[in-house]
């Protein structure tokens, strides 16, 4: 082939994050409540009431899509209708950075 892939393909493709980035991003962000492997378990957790979302739950993550992961880490729990203790990192974190994180956090969830 002479590279047949429409610039337009390449795009879509570049809206998937990058779970290794990701993972960096969430040892420093998201670990404390939900744990360095995300099953809840950080060390903030026991103190969080709602406890913070498991990750590795495959059936639960499994049946968020992509664009509410993205909500939710960007805009917060408030925002979305979840725990008001989960702060919104769209200020904190990129457009890019957050697609790592959906990338990484569907590693951990197998989805």
């Amino acid at each position: 082939g002479c590279g047949g892939e429409s610039p337009r393909r390449a795009q879509v493709q570049d809206l998937r994050g990058d779970a290794d980035a990701g993972s960096q991003l969430y040892a420093t962000y998201c670990a404390s409540c939900h744990g360095a492997g995300g099953r809840a378990d950080g060390p903030v957790a026991a103190t969080l009431s709602p406890r913070p979302a498991n990750h590795t739950d495959a059936a639960y993550i499994g049946s968020l899509s992509d664009e509410y992961l993205y909500g939710v880490i960007s805009r917060g729990g408030a925002a979305m209708g979840k725990s008001p203790l989960m702060a919104p990192w769209g200020g904190v974190v990129n457009e890019e950075g957050i697609r790592d994180l959906i990338a990484f956090i569907r590693k951990l969830s197998g989805t």
